[in-house]
């Protein structure tokens, strides 16, 4: 089963020159049920601007995306789509004069109607499973950067998301928090959960990732396994690439 559909999409921005900057360039891209793929590529190559692109952070100018038999594109429920697709940006963003676990329950008691106390189960819960029980009353700011970026995995799950989307997700922890994020996403890859992630932690790539997909210059250049595409790269550009940060 399909579970993310991407077909033949462009995102076109004007530049203040006026010119047209083509970030995103007839890309295609099917992710299942289950799978969890890794988008790499230097910087400006589009992989952001296609992640964002599934929960409409970003307007494309061209193409179609769906998330099982839902269009994404077009008139979609934004809304809708967000519920069902959940977001763990690079800066945490979580809501500073609000508590760990009030981050948490917010979204499935405002948008979902679920009860306080219900909501505050599940936040509990999910806690646990990111390892910081402990943490529910403290706030963002007493907090480490690996400990906010786990409880924003906590915060998206809350929504029990179809999908997860994962925008650098580790870049700006210091090297020693990197492990307890990427642990935390290793064992929501082994749950089944489906996962689009912009990252260069080949690490997890190697560990977790079904698939990789490089991009540069807005276009899909090759799609394969880490072992294929780390070890056996087709494409000359991707060889390049990879020659830099392996």
């Amino acid at each position: 089963m399909v579970r993310i559909r991407i077909e033949n999409l462009c995102k076109d921005y004007l530049t203040p020159s006026k010119d047209t900057l083509h970030a995103v360039k007839k890309a295609s891209l099917e992710v299942a049920l289950g799978e969890v793929v890794l988008i790499i590529g230097p910087s400006g190559s589009g992989k952001s601007t296609l992640l964002r692109s599934v929960n409409k952070l970003e307007i494309p100018t061209s193409g179609r995306i769906f998330i099982d038999e839902d269009e994404v594109t077009g008139n979609a429920d934004i809304r809708k789509i967000r519920e069902e697709v959940g977001m763990v940006f690079q800066n945490f963003n979580l809501f500073p004069h609000l508590s760990v676990i009030e981050n948490i329950t917010l979204a499935p008691i405002r948008v979902k109607g679920m009860d306080k106390s219900a909501a505050r189960e599940l936040a509990l819960g999910l806690l646990a499973r990111v390892g910081l029980s402990e943490k529910a009353d403290s706030y963002p700011n007493q907090l480490s950067g690996g400990q906010q970026q786990r409880v924003a995995i906590a915060r998206a799950l809350a929504m029990n998301p179809k999908v997860m989307l994962f925008d650098e997700p580790t870049s700006a922890l210091d090297p020693e928090m990197i492990k307890e994020v990427l642990d935390v996403m290793l064992s929501l890859a082994k749950s089944g959960m489906t996962m689009l992630i912009v990252s260069h932690e080949m690490g997890f790539a190697s560990a977790a990732a079904d698939r990789v997909v490089f991009m540069d210059a807005g276009e899909i250049i090759e799609i394969d396994t880490p072992e294929n595409l780390f070890n056996h790269p087709k494409n000359e550009r991707t060889k390049q690439f990879l020659e830099h940060i392996l």
